[in-house]
């Protein structure tokens, strides 16, 4: 369920869009619902017109494809209609595109203080981890020579 504000951003969105979603006197078909379904996973979202040959109207239509294909409707505007579905194809690339700007983006003496940091910590549970072991073993020796 989209909020006010994000059904907002994407009519907005939509302006810009080409209508490529045709719904002609046949309602909504198979081939609708199949062509939909592929433009909503390679652009989340859709813009669409219903032809006037056809008995269904722009709500109708616009309802029983968000119905069918788990979408969102965003606008009813006279013979055209817009839908959104989040596609999982397009969160996956938005992510990697962030994670390649983050790293473009890192502050190579950040980095590297990070990094001497991290080399420091080891180091100290090296030492800390040389001196368990040696005062066990002293304690092993001072027992045994207790009981000699």
């Amino acid at each position: 369920m989209l909020t006010s504000k994000q059904r907002a951003d994407l009519r907005a969105q939509a302006n810009d869009l080409d209508t490529t979603l045709m719904v002609g006197k046949g309602g909504v078909t198979e081939n609708v619902l199949s062509e939909a379904a592929r433009q909503l996973e390679a652009r989340e979202l859709v813009k669409g017109r219903v032809l006037e040959a056809a008995l269904l109207s722009a709500r109708e239509v616009c309802d029983a494809l968000c119905e069918a294909l788990g979408a969102d409707g965003v606008q009813c505007v006279g013979s055209k209609f817009v839908i959104y579905r989040r596609s999982e194809k397009k969160a996956q690339e938005a992510a990697r595109q962030a994670r390649e700007l983050k790293k473009r983006k890192s502050n190579p003496v950040r980095r590297g203080a990070q990094e001497r940091r991290r080399q420091a910590r080891e180091e100290r549970e090296r030492r800390n981890e040389y001196f368990r072991q040696a005062a066990i073993q002293a304690a092993i020796e001072r027992r045994k020579s207790r009981e000699e």
